[in-house]
């Protein structure tokens, strides 16, 4: 997946909230899956298949979580880590970002929930919610020397599933 015209628009964009889950958007969500696991991902927003929609998915350990609407309600610590994205192969550098978040969501069923994330997931989470923002990691290098690469270095390579420190909460609303 690369950037072109079309796509480069939507990218820098702030996408659109999702008025009602429903079948329409249970389908988004199976294709952004798809689309994550194909590329070998650990994390894409709905914008970046050029869909302008307030839906990410992410690998969270277990699996697959689909965050719809996401709304980011607190930070906490600092990490850096090396990132790179799908919509622009080849480019990784060290960003700072939240060690952990929590962020509000609905599900694929539209069921409210609050997802509480650290390490990896949390900075996951942070750059698909920065794509619904029209936000690219490269925004947060300001003026920093990229690093154009054939492939990850190896650590940074995108595993199939956060690492073992990386933990997931979920936690259902009423």
């Amino acid at each position: 997946m690369t950037i072109d015209a079309p796509d480069a628009a939507v990218l820098c964009a702030r996408a659109r909230p999702v008025p009602s889950v429903g079948q329409s958007i249970r389908a988004l969500i199976a294709d952004l899956g798809a689309t994550m696991r194909r590329e070998r991902g650990v994390g894409l927003a709905a914008p970046q298949i050029g869909v302008p929609l307030r839906v990410i998915v992410a690998a969270s350990g277990t699996g697959t979580i689909a965050l719809v609407n996401p709304r980011m309600r607190r930070r906490w610590g600092n990490q850096v880590g090396l990132e790179g994205c799908l919509s622009i192969p080849g480019v990784f550098h060290d960003v700072s970002r939240s060690f952990g978040v929590e962020v509000e969501a609905q599900t694929a069923t539209g069921r409210r929930v609050r997802v509480r994330a650290v390490g990896l997931l949390a900075r996951i989470l942070q750059h698909e919610m920065d794509h619904l923002n029209g936000i690219l990691f490269l925004t947060r290098l300001s003026g920093r020397r990229l690093r154009p690469v054939g492939r990850a270095p190896s650590v940074a390579r995108r595993p199939r599933a956060p690492r073992a420190g990386a933990r997931v909460r979920v936690r259902r609303e009423a």
